[in-house]
């Protein structure tokens, strides 16, 4: 170059540290970008530089930087490995405690990782499951509604009487191994009765997740949970998974820290005006109205003893995940699938979160005080407390 950006000189001469961030070209897969993702590496100075011909006989400035001691560990292994094929030993994760916490369950596993604990140890007392166990007295909805009369996909929204429900349109797009559009209500998806197949752009909720996963041990907030690959705004990342049950069976003495309230109507209210909905809260008739003055949610999830690995993914004021209700096996409101799906593009290895919903001063203990947790999850805008 005829006068060389020496900004990197500069820097060293002043020691005044830079901050690298390194690009991964990211392979196309299913339910992955193709593209490039960026990952921030921290802190660096610059050591030396000089001067020399590159490849195409131009005049090429090198500079040599070294890492500076006292920050988290580097992504960048982890992201090369993840990004272009799968380790050939599983032993090459830092930290493993558990090559799959899924036990074969999903299609693909879940490690476990613990760089806290001394002696590193896995989640205990826990049996992961895939599918929805329902408590005794549960008596679920036994009539699916009618379904479209669709064949192999759902293709015309005119037509399609899944689609009617949602407003006239699909909630989805294909792209990048299907998005929703944005935070609905309540999503209308293709049921039992319906004529279109696995496929159907409808049924995006209903599939396998197919990220990249890893179960990790925080310093601070227990265990929480991370992707190794892009997850695209509006992707689902799962379903909350656990025991079935009413509320009201819930053992107060017992730690009910993985249970999960089957609220639609504070998602559809947008956890108090914290969560953005682009549409009206509107319900068709035939679903039948929420008591907006109900103290009470009749049911719940809980995951204490079963679960998948929904029960992992911690708190934040936030988050990159929100919480979706939808229905497709039936159309009672009140037990609603529960999907978390991605709120903004999410890079890889950065922890998933979402709000847990909790209004301050709404828990209360075995001795009917008011219980207080505080939040540790770091955001900007945190409000300093779980409850």
């Amino acid at each position: 170059m005829e006068r060389g950006n020496l900004g990197l000189k500069n820097c060293m001469e002043q020691s005044i540290p830079v901050r690298v961030t390194r690009g991964h070209q990211c392979r196309k897969t299913e339910n992955s970008y193709a593209g490039k993702v960026y990952t921030y590496d921290g802190l660096y100075k610059v050591v030396k530089y000089w001067a020399e011909k590159g490849v195409s006989g131009f005049t090429v400035y090198k500079f040599r930087l070294k890492r500076l001691d006292g920050q988290p560990p580097l992504t960048t292994n982890q992201v090369h490995f993840t990004r272009g094929r799968i380790p050939n030993s599983i032993s090459e994760i830092r930290g493993l405690v558990c090559e799959d916490i899924t036990g074969g369950l999903e299609d693909t596993p879940i490690p476990v990782t613990n760089l806290v604990d001394e002696p590193p140890i896995p989640p205990t007392s826990f049996t992961y499951i895939k599918d929805m166990k329902f408590a005794k007295n549960i008596n679920l909805p036994t009539n699916a509604p009618p379904g479209c009369n669709c064949r192999g996909k759902c293709t015309d929204p005119r037509t399609c009487a899944c689609a009617k429900l949602n407003g006239g349109d699909f909630p989805y797009v294909h792209n990048h191994g299907g998005r929703l559009i944005e935070p609905k209500a309540v999503v209308f998806e293709c049921g039992p009765n319906c004529g279109c197949g696995s496929d159907c752009v409808n049924r995006i909720s209903q599939r396998p997740p197919n990220y990249r996963l890893e179960v990790f041990r925080t310093p601070r907030m227990g265990w929480g949970v991370r992707s190794w690959d892009y997850i695209p705004s509006g992707a689902p990342v799962c379903e909350y998974i656990g025991l079935l049950m009413k509320t009201d069976d819930l053992d107060p003495a017992a730690d009910n820290s993985y249970v999960f309230d089957i609220d639609c109507l504070q998602t559809m209210n947008a956890l108090d005006g914290r969560e953005r909905r682009l549409r009206d809260v509107t319900l068709p008739s035939h679903v039948g109205k929420v008591d907006e003055t109900s103290e009470s949610v009749p049911f719940c999830i809980d995951a204490g003893q079963t679960g998948n690995f929904a029960r992992f993914i911690n708190h934040s004021c936030q988050p990159n995940l929100f919480v979706q209700c939808v229905l497709s096996n039936h159309h009672d409101i009140k037990l609603a699938r529960v999907i978390l799906m991605a709120a903004d593009n999410i890079p890889p290895l950065k922890e998933l979160t979402y709000d847990y919903g909790y209004a301050l001063d709404s828990v209360m203990g075995p001795d009917g005080k008011i219980r207080q947790m505080p939040c540790y999850c770091g955001a900007a805008e945190c409000r300093k407390r779980l409850f």
